[in-house]
């Protein structure tokens, strides 16, 4: 095997590379339709607090069901599961694009479609995480997760610069019907893939079964270290993706152009993160890497509540980005390959809950105070808590890892 095909082993298996294409297409869609969404949210209310409302919308179903997804994950054929998703994905793009067309999309219109879509992904995300495993070998899981987090990060730079130039030139319903039908590229792929996802063959019941894998959790002192980290990331770290279009209309003043080029510079270090890490293969001290990455998203988040400059803030999110996910792909790899396979889909559940399903309760938290004192003072804040908690983490993993 040559050195680049030893550096990307996932690829050499058929149907990861139809999932990595099909995956390329759709979340480009995706992110076209966040930055409109962001911008439209905005554009109709002026208010932090509202933006912070619809996102809680489109997370508080992973709060609620995401740990059914995991169980759901674990009884029926993965591949199938995601064709019923990414088919049903495509009815709230179509939502939102016709109420944008028609001039008749309300803040709570789209609350409504956010919370629909959350819904949805409640059961995707699980089955996803937990399908990636099936459609390589063990040993080349970590190489697939990064090229993964590569696609959807690489991803956030093109769908957000595509996503500004067409509010600007072509208004925000482009964008939404732009992602409805990049779903089905996915629907394509999966179809077209050979293999259908494990199952469990005998079930204890929902309760037992979700139990299972909650004492594996609490069991693995170095899993529940992670898991809690990334849930202090969700409550106060996370949600100021959510507040940018605030920086990019009051603080620097760039409109939706500036608002594509500072998501998609959030995409640019999550790319370069991501790809380092498929490059690098299995690191070797992996709590240390996390702790290192953590710090550097912490410490990046307070920079950029302080920076007046567009220029500065765009490096700045850029660097914040790479510790995140830095820090989320390598959480994922160690996850993964610690689990059994016959607890990866409840296991997953838990990470998705903790990465997604408790933003809703962030976002809310930092709408509010970005209400009312203001929105960089409440990402300064929240710089400065995960800051906190990155550092007491650091000594944490430092013990385990001894």
């Amino acid at each position: 095997m040559s050195t680049g095909s030893a550096r990307f082993s996932a690829l050499s298996h058929r149907d990861f590379r139809l999932f990595l294409v099909g995956q390329a297409i759709s979340l480009s869609g995706t992110w076209m339709q966040s930055v409109a969404q962001g911008w439209l949210v905005y554009s109709l209310t002026k208010s932090p607090l509202y933006l912070g409302i619809v996102a809680a919308s489109g997370a508080l179903p992973i709060m609620i069901l995401t740990f059914a997804g995991g169980i759901i994950a674990d009884r029926f054929p993965k591949k199938n599961l995601l064709l019923m998703t990414q088919a049903l994905s495509i009815l709230p793009a179509l939502a939102l694009g016709i109420l944008t067309s028609f001039g008749l999309a309300t803040v709570w219109h789209i609350a409504i479609v956010a919370f629909v879509l959350g819904s949805i992904n409640a059961i995707d995300i699980p089955v996803r995480q937990s399908f990636l495993i099936e459609m390589v070998d063990r040993k080349d899981i970590v190489n697939a997760i990064a090229l993964n987090s590569a696609i959807f990060n690489g991803s956030r730079i093109i769908g957000p610069v595509i996503a500004g130039i067409s509010i600007a030139y072509f208004g925000m319903p482009a964008c939404f019907y732009i992602n409805a039908l990049s779903f089905i590229a996915v629907i394509i792929a999966l179809a077209m893939m050979k293999t259908q996802g494990k199952r469990i063959v005998q079930s204890e019941g929902v309760l037992k079964d979700f139990m299972k894998g909650i004492r594996f959790i609490r069991s693995r002192t170095e899993i529940l270290h992670v898991i809690s980290l990334i849930a202090v990331f969700s409550l106060v770290g996370i949600p100021y993706i959510n507040l940018i279009p605030v920086f990019a209309a009051e603080v620097f003043h760039v409109g939706p152009k500036g608002l594509g080029f500072l998501v998609g510079a959030s995409g640019i270090g999550a790319l370069i993160a991501a790809l380092g890490i498929a490059v690098a293969g299995n690191i070797g001290n992996k709590t240390r890497f996390m702790s290192l990455a953590a710090l550097c998203f912490s410490i990046a988040l307070t920079f950029f509540a302080l920076t007046e400059t567009f220029w500065i803030g765009l490096c700045i999110i850029a660097i914040g980005s790479w510790g995140m996910v830095s820090y989320l792909a390598t959480a994922n790899s160690y996850i993964q390959v610690s689990v059994p396979d016959e607890l990866r889909g409840r296991v997953m559940s838990v990470y998705s809950f903790v990465f997604l399903g408790i933003v809703p309760v962030g976002n809310t938290i930092m709408g509010i105070t970005a209400d009312f004192i203001g929105t960089r003072q409440a990402v300064l804040i929240g710089g400065v808590l995960c800051l906190v908690f990155s550092v007491f983490f650091a000594m944490k993993y430092r013990t385990v890892s001894r």
